[in-house]
C-alpha cells in the first residue's frame, strides 16, 4: 500500500471509532442545521479534528479541505487532502446505519490517493492511481452493462436544491422506465464506492461537492468506470453534477436525462 493511503487508511478508522462510539447513544448528539435540509453534528467536527490530526502527524506541510472545519493551507500547496468526515449525516442522526468517511489526497490537483470507509460494516474501499481499486484488499470492477435494460441504479434527491427538482423528476422517469430498480440510500461517497464494486450499475446525483465524490471518483475510475457531467463532459468536479458506472452505460443514461434537465444544468 501506497505510504499515503496508508495515511489515509489509518486517519479514516480513527474517524470511524469517533462515528461508532457515538452511535451507542444517538441522544447525545448535538445536531445543528448549517443550510437548507443540510444537518452537521458534533460528531462530524470531531471525526474531522481527528482525520486532519492522523494526517499532520505524518505530513505537517500538507494542505486539507474537509467538509466541516474549512481549509488549511500547508507549505506544500502541490498535496490537498480533501475530507468528508461523514458522508451520509441525516442518516447517522436518524439511526440510519449508511454512511462512511471519504478521504482523498489531490497531488497537483489530480486524485492520487482515495479511501471510503464504512465503519459499521467495516468495509474499507481504496485506490490508488494506476494500482486499481479494492475492497478490503480484493480487486473491483464495476459491473459490464452496456445499457440501461435490467440494470439497478443509484440516485439522491436534490434535497439542497430543490427549484430543480421538476427536472430531476422527469430525468428520474426518463430513466425509471429502461431500470429494473432505482435506489436513493443517502450516501453519495457509498453510491459511488458501491458503483466500483459493482453493486450498483450507476449513479447520478445533481448538485455534489468535492469532498462529496473525490474519494468515489478514483475508485470509480480504477474499477473501469467513467464520470461525466449531465452533458457528457468532464465538468463534473465544477457543476456537482454527476453521472457514473461503465462507459457505455454513462453515454446512455446522458442520451436519456439531457431532454429532461434545464439548461443550467448541462453546463
Amino acid at each position: 500500500m501506497h505510504p499515503m493511503l496508508n495515511i489515509a487508511v489509518r486517519a479514516a478508522r480513527n474517524a470511524g471509532k469517533v462515528i461508532l462510539r457515538a452511535c451507542e447513544d444517538l441522544s447525545k448528539v448535538e445536531a445543528s442545521q448549517k443550510g437548507s435540509n443540510d444537518f452537521v453534528t458534533n460528531v462530524d467536527k470531531d471525526a474531522e479534528a481527528v482525520i486532519r490530526e492522523t494526517i499532520l502527524k505524518a505530513y505537517p506541510n500538507h494542505s486539507i479541505v474537509g467538509e466541516e472545519l474549512g481549509q488549511i493551507e500547508g507549505t506544500d500547496a502541490d498535496y490537498l487532502w480533501v475530507i468528508d468526515p461523514l458522508d451520509g449525516t441525516t442518516n447517522f442522526i436518524k439511526g440510519i446505519p449508511h454512511f462512511a468517511v471519504s478521504i482523498a489526497l489531490k497531488v497537483k490537483g489530480r486524485v492520487e490517493q482515495a479511501v471510503v470507509y464504512d465503519p459499521v460494516r467495516s468495509e474499507l474501499f481504496t485506490a490508488s492511481r494506476g494500482q486499481g481499486a479494492q475492497l478490503n484488499s480484493k480487486r473491483l470492477r464495476v459491473s459490464n452493462a452496456n445499457d440501461l435494460s435490467g440494470t439497478v441504479l443509484a440516485t439522491g434527491f436534490p434535497f439542497k436544491n430543490k427549484h430543480h427538482m421538476d427536472a430531476y423528476l422527469d430525468a428520474f422517469k426518463a430513466l425509471f422506465v429502461h431500470t429494473a430498480d432505482i435506489r436513493r440510500a443517502g450516501s453519495a461517497a457509498l453510491d459511488m464506492a458501491y458503483v466500483a464494486a459493482g453493486r450498483v450499475d450507476g449513479f447520478y446525483e445533481i448538485g455534489l461537492k468535492p469532498w462529496d465524490t473525490a474519494a468515489g471518483e478514483l475508485l470509480v475510475k480504477e474499477a473501469g468506470g467513467m464520470i461525466t457531467d449531465f452533458a457528457g463532459g468532464a465538468n463534473y468536479n465544477r457543476s456537482g453534477n454527476i453521472i457514473c458506472g461503465a462507459p457505455k452505460l454513462c453515454q446512455a443514461i446522458v442520451k436519456e436525462i439531457r431532454p429532461a434537465l434545464t439548461e443550467s444544468l448541462l453546463k
